[in-house]
This record gives structure tokens, C-alpha cells and sequence, in this order.
């Protein structure tokens, strides 16, 4: 009886318990982003910035990106695959070509990064098939649901964007249409669908607390008379069919001509909705956003800019400022393209990839269907993470890192080489001058990096060719650019100064300035072309001290190539470069070792070759790149900070050309 009575007093406690927090929990916990006033704010209430970053060119192939000439929407992308290596083919080379672009790992390195959203485009076809309206898909829900899986494990909300409604929202590519007639505008049953879409989609996700929101049509480009009624009444439809089985979740709604005209669009018709807008080729001044900011306080709902990007490094830094300035959150578009510096992954073009691509330009010398495979598939694997090209320069910018001060983009020696392109990091007027920067114009294109190479700033950049010494070169230079660089100077004393330079003609001029002081002037020759290139010398005018100094180069009047710069000795001859470059691959302990958390590898590479430099954990296992691109000869060091990384014995292995080495380190947090 004592037993029993125990039991009962024990259970009549929990029971009192648990009618006591049943009741003293609100009914909703708020344990999804939502909008409160002008905010968007997180579990616990508290206003949060979105940081995010689409992935667009994964579920929602676009030409641009993939080099593909033609339409480049994804139907015409799967016709030219398909007409070129057959449907069994295509379907194989495209099983591989999602598994590869987005993996968790590149969730992980998105995390890492900072970002705490991913915008994911996508089709609709992924949940209906095309003139089958009354059937419904699991194959989309199934890859949605892996990369939600990811997005929990690493903490970034997940918003959903239809990129390609039915019938096509515009009548571009973008949207996967004819090319013709936005169909979703001309045709009820296109708009009938959509609900449906959205209305699956919201069943399937009402319960998902790490659905950031849903972008319910994505850029919209219709002539509406001017009144956007028919958008404004779309989006309700759908915002009212998600609200009958999903109220937890914001709805993004995005203005006419790509984002960008919300006439119309107020007031607001549901209590938990945020509006988006789009940033392309503008200024970035309060000027440009000004209608936005007044849409937001009149209806005193959040902004969300969904899509920005494709411009270079000081635009992406000043519009990502006027952003947060304003409190409007982001997300960069996109993580991932081919051959790309505008982004932070660029997947390089191989030569069989190359040849395809050649074909479908040039319409001749048309690959055998084994050819092609074989350069298709090098495409598709060339998207898995470990394989991508790092431009990390893009994300200084986003992440505000800019400033009035210049940083070392690379570590500059002296006495030693210098690839002139290895300038300081930092907003233009502050690491370099270009006459070119920026694109702020819709109507006009204006190349901020000619070469589109290497980095994604205003100074123009190019493969060099072997006979410059260098991997790259600056070219298209200008009177009045210049550029900076952190270095140090290990050797107080006299130097004589070497740039390499390429010219069709003579009259060219550069300054060499040390700490503001110019200690040498050089008149640029006519060497035979803009690939043929000389070295051309100059005796400091003074003693160089030793330590940290700024130096920069200075243009007078351009019209010339420039690759390097050296300094040598008093009495050390060019051409005894042996005496300043390594003979051999060499990979060095690192320091300090045992560390915690950062430490700097030191390696060396004899001539220009292709670097990957990894971590790896004791299975085996690949935990982060450090580097995987192309560098010049001479000394390299890298600074590795291992925060994210657990306590224990990693590996870090270095290969380029055929060389190889490993060594270990500790890491003790």
C-alpha cells in the first residue's frame, strides 16, 4: 500500500506538472523566424539579420553560369545535352551534377563562412510535371528535405524560392519559359497550379523550424498596365492556401520587373509577411533604396533583399553596408559558377568540358558522344567543393572586413618577387586605384575587371603567359591607377628594383613609391606585343629600411602590361634569381606546434604550378582547404585558424604538379 501510495502521489505530480506548462506555454512557442513589426526576429523574439546566400545554378541551371551559349534556360540547357550524348546519358550526367554542387560539406563551408540563411530556387517542375497539373512529385520534397537536414545540423535557416513558376513569371530564362509569353500571367491554369505547388509545399513544411520563409514567386516581368493587380492577386491566393495549413511561416513577396516595383503591393494582407526586393548595377546611395524604405515604414513590415551580387568587390562591400545600415538582411547570389571571380566557389573549365562548349558555340568539330560524356562529367565532378576554386576576396566585402586601412592580400618580401596582382585588400581609393570598379548602370555594361582573373576587385587581371614569370598579370592599365602592398623588407640596404612589363609601344611610366616617398621612376619600352615581355631596371634612390612599409606603384601614363616587381640586392645580380627563389617543392612544419587555434604553414613551389593545400583528420577524413588554385613560384605561407576544429592530431598535405608531402600538427583548444 505504501508503494502504491507513492506511486499515485508521484504520478498525480507529474500530471499537475505538465497541466501546469500546458498552460503556461503560450500556444505559439515561436520556434520559427517571424515578422514582428519592422523586424524579423528569432526563436526567442530577438530581431535577427538574415546573411544568406543563394544557390542558384543547382536546381535551376542557368547558361550563364555553365558557360552553355543559346536560351540557357534549364529546358534548353537538358535539350542540348540530351540531343548531344542521349536521354540516358543526360540523365546520368545530371544524377551526378546535383549530388555534386550541393553537398553538406558545402553547407558546413557556407556556416563556417557566417552565413546564417540559404535562399534555395527552385523549379516547379520538381513537384509537377510539365502539362500534368494534377500530378504531384516526391522527388522534389525528397532533395528539399536532405538539404533541410544539413541546414539544421549547421544552423542556417532555409528559405524557399519557386525560381520557375508555371508558365514562366517572366519571359527570360531565369524563369524557365518559352522565351516568348510569361505563361503564368496568360494562363489561369498556370496560376491554379501555383497555389497547388505552394499549398504541397506548406503541408509538407508547416512544422519545419529551420524554413526560414517562403519566396513565393521569384522576379516577376509582366506589363500589368502599370498597377500590378494581377501580381498583388496572386500572391494572396497562394498566401491565403498556405495559411489553411501553415501559419508558423513568413511569405516574401517580391515586386514586378525582377523585384524591383511594388506598385500595388500594399497594404499587407497577412500578419507574418516581409517584402523583397532585388539589387542589381545601381548606386548604392539612401537614393536608390528610398521607395523600399517607404514601402517598409508605411506598412510597418521587414525588407529582404533575396538576390544581390554579380559586380565587384568595393560594390558588393558599399551595398552590403547600406544594407545593414538599414536593417534589411540579404542574401549574396550565388555560391557556385563556372570559371567565375564574382563569387566564393568558381569551378574550373577543363579542356574536355572546353570542347564542348566550342562545339555548341561553334557549331563544328562535334564531340563523339563518349568525348562528351567524358566532358561533362568532368564538369559535374569539377562542382564538388574540394575541386572548386576559393575567391575569398568576396567575402570580405560581405562581411563588412573592408576598411580604411589597407591588409595584406598575400605575404610580400623584400628582397624578393612580387606579383603585382597580390595588392592589398581593401576599398578602391584605399589598396588601389582603377578607373573602372564598379558597375552601377542597368542599360550599360561596364567591366570592372577586364581579364576577369584571380580576384574580383577594379584593377584588370589576366593569365600571363610563361614567358612573364608570373600567373598573372595587370593590364588595360590607365594613367592615374595605382596600386599598394604591405611588405616587409627582411634586408635594410640598397636594391636595384625590376618590374616586368609587355607593350606594343613605348611611353608607359611608373612611380615606385616606399612609405609616400618615390625612390624609382621607369619608362616603359615598346617590347613586341602584350604578351612579350621585359624586365625593366632601376636603382633605388635610397636605402630601404627594414620592417613593415607600403609600397606602392604608381602610373603616370599606362598603355602597358605589368606582371612583377623584384628586388634585389646591391650586388646580387637578376640572374643569380636562385639565390631569392626555392630549387624545390619543400613543405615546412608548421608554427606553433602544438597551437591553439591558429598557426601558419610554410611552403615553397620552384616554378608557377597548380597548389591544393588540405587538412585531414586521422581516418582520413578531408575537414578544410586551404588552398586550390594556381600559384607563382617562391615562398608561401598560409595562417590557418582551427576554431571550428576539436582538439586532437590533424594532417595537412600539400600537392602540386606531381609533388607531394604531408606533415602533422595539434591543435589543443
Amino acid at each position: 500500500m505504501n508503494f502504491s501510495l507513492k506511486f499515485f502521489r508521484a504520478f498525480l505530480s507529474c500530471f499537475v506538472i505538465a497541466v501546469l506548462l500546458q498552460f503556461s506555454l503560450p500556444v505559439d512557442s515561436c520556434s520559427f523566424l517571424k515578422t514582428k513589426g519592422t523586424d524579423i526576429v528569432d526563436s526567442s523574439g530577438e530581431p535577427i539579420l538574415l546573411r544568406g546566400i543563394g544557390l542558384g545554378g543547382w536546381l535551376v541551371p542557368e547558361g550563364y553560369m555553365m558557360h552553355i551559349p543559346g536560351f540557357g534556360s534549364p529546358s534548353s540547357i537538358r535539350t542540348l545535352i540530351t540531343e548531344l550524348v542521349g536521354e540516358d546519358n543526360a540523365t546520368d550526367f545530371y544524377k551526378r551534377y546535383t549530388e555534386n554542387y550541393v553537398t553538406e560539406k558545402d553547407v558546413e563551408q557556407l556556416a563556417a563562412w557566417g552565413f546564417n540563411s540559404i535562399r534555395l530556387p527552385f523549379n516547379y517542375r520538381m513537384f509537377s510535371p510539365e502539362d500534368q497539373p494534377d500530378v504531384f512529385l516526391e522527388d522534389g520534397f525528397q532533395i528539399i528535405d536532405q538539404l533541410l537536414g544539413w541546414c539544421e545540423k549547421h544552423k542556417l535557416y532555409l528559405i524557399l524560392d519557386m525560381h520557375c513558376a508555371p508558365g514562366g513569371q517572366n519571359a527570360g530564362n531565369i524563369s524557365d519559359s518559352d522565351g516568348e509569353v510569361a505563361r503564368l500571367w496568360t494562363d489561369s491554369k498556370n496560376q491554379t497550379l501555383a497555389v497547388d505547388i505552394w499549398t504541397k509545399i506548406a503541408e509538407h513544411y508547416k512544422d519545419a523550424e529551420w524554413i526560414g520563409g517562403y519566396d513565393l514567386i521569384n522576379e516577376t516581368a509582366w506589363d500589368f498596365g502599370g498597377q500590378n493587380t494581377p501580381l498583388r492577386n496572386l500572391m494572396i491566393s497562394i498566401t491565403r492556401a498556405i495559411r489553411k495549413v501553415d501559419t508558423n511561416h513568413i511569405v516574401f513577396i517580391e515586386g514586378n520587373w525582377y523585384a524591383t516595383d511594388f506598385t500595388s503591393l500594399s497594404p499587407i494582407w497577412d500578419t507574418n509577411m516581409a517584402y523583397s526586393f532585388h539589387k542589381y548595377w545601381s548606386v548604392n546611395d539612401t537614393e536608390s533604396i528610398q521607395s523600399y524604405l517607404t514601402l517598409r515604414n508605411q506598412n510597418k513590415v521587414p525588407l529582404w533583399v533575396g538576390e544581390f551580387g554579380e559586380n565587384s568587390n568595393p560594390w558588393i562591400y558599399d551595398c552590403t553596408k547600406l544594407l545593414e545600415d538599414n536593417n534589411i538582411g540579404w542574401c549574396f547570389w550565388p555560391h557556385k559558377k563556372f570559371d567565375t571571380i564574382t563569387g566564393p566557389l568558381s569551378v574550373p573549365i577543363t579542356s574536355n568540358y572546353q570542347k564542348v562548349l566550342d562545339y555548341w558555340n561553334n557549331g563544328t568539330n562535334k564531340p563523339s558522344v563518349d568525348n562528351a560524356m567524358q566532358g561533362l562529367m568532368e564538369m559535374a565532378d569539377g562542382l564538388a567543393l574540394n575541386r572548386c576554386e576559393r575567391h575569398l576576396d568576396v567575402l570580405s566585402p560581405l562581411f563588412l572586413e573592408y576598411s580604411n586601412k589597407p591588409t595584406p592580400f598575400k605575404t610580400n618580401v623584400i628582397p624578393g618577387f612580387i606579383q603585382c596582382v597580390d595588392y592589398d585588400e581593401g576599398k578602391a581609393g584605399i589598396a588601389y586605384a582603377d578607373n573602372d570598379y564598379q558597375r552601377t548602370r542597368w542599360d550599360i555594361y561596364q567591366p570592372w575587371n577586364k581579364g576577369g582573373k584571380y580576384r574580383n576587385d577594379g584593377v584588370d587581371i589576366d593569365v600571363a603567359d610563361a614567358s612573364s614569370g608570373s600567373v598573372y598579370y595587370a593590364g588595360w592599365i590607365e594613367d592615374g591607377e595605382w596600386m599598394l602592398y604591405t611588405v616587409n623588407v627582411q634586408e635594410a640596404g640598397k636594391y636595384t628594383i625590376y618590374v616586368k612589363v609587355a607593350a606594343q609601344s613605348s611611353g608607359g611610366k611608373i612611380v615606385v613609391q616606399l612609405n609616400s616617398s618615390a625612390i624609382a621612376n621607369f619608362n616603359i619600352p615598346a617590347t613586341g606585343g602584350w604578351q612579350t615581355w621585359k624586365s625593366v631596371s632601376a636603382i633605388a634612390s635610397q636605402p630601404l629600411n627594414a620592417g613593415k612599409q607600403y609600397l606602392k606603384l604608381a602610373i603616370i601614363t599606362g598603355g602597358f602590361n605589368i606582371s612583377s616587381i623584384r628586388f634585389v640586392p646591391e650586388g646580387v645580380g637578376v640572374e643569380k634569381k636562385s639565390e631569392l627563389m626555392p630549387q624545390e617543392f619543400r613543405l615546412e612544419q608548421n608554427f606553433p606546434n602544438p597551437f591553439n587555434p591558429v598557426t601558419t604553414i610554410h611552403y615553397a613551389i620552384p616554378h608557377n604550378a597548380f597548389v591544393s593545400l588540405k587538412i585531414y583528420n586521422t581516418i582520413g577524413e578531408e575537414v578544410d582547404t586551404l588552398i586550390h588554385m594556381n600559384q607563382m613560384a617562391g615562398q608561401h605561407s598560409v595562417s590557418y585558424n582551427a576554431t571550428d576544429l576539436a582538439s586532437g592530431i590533424y594532417v595537412y598535405r600539400l600537392k602540386a604538379d606531381q609533388f607531394v608531402a604531408t606533415r602533422k600538427f595539434v591543435l589543443v583548444q
